[in-house]
């Protein structure tokens, strides 16, 4: 089966030797991705607004793999903070209510900055 490479140009996928995303055959995996918090659409105290942004932006990704948010089988959700669950929550069910994917949602110590509240990974099978 051949493999795609989806590619957004962001600095990290050269230095660490990664893609958003990779289809082979059906299946479609996103890497975890974080919010673009540039202090007036996003701040980096609003996980509502990190978790629609990283969604809305995973949304163009899967086009580009050819699928949709329909598609989705599965989200990985990692927070630096549970008690912002009810609003990460929020924002996933905005897209999700109806596809209900699986997830799961993990509190962790740390992400690559401290702007940075909320991470998701993807999964995407092609009917």
């Amino acid at each position: 089966m051949p493999r795609q490479n989806i590619l957004t140009g962001s600095p990290w996928e050269d230095k660490m030797g990664y893609c958003r995303a990779v289809r082979i055959g059906n299946i479609v995996e996103v890497s975890g991705t974080v919010a673009i918090v540039d202090g007036e659409i996003v701040k980096a105290d609003d996980a509502y607004a990190q978790t629609n942004n990283i969604i809305e932006r995973i949304s163009k990704v899967l086009e580009e793999a050819g699928v949709s948010l329909k598609d989705v089988v599965r989200t990985r959700i990692f927070t630096t903070d549970i008690t912002k669950f009810d609003d990460i929550a929020r924002a996933h069910g905005a897209y999700f209510g109806e596809i209900k994917p699986t997830t799961g949602i993990y509190e962790i110590s740390k992400l690559v900055s401290p702007d940075y509240l909320v991470e998701i990974e993807f999964t995407a099978v092609v009917e």
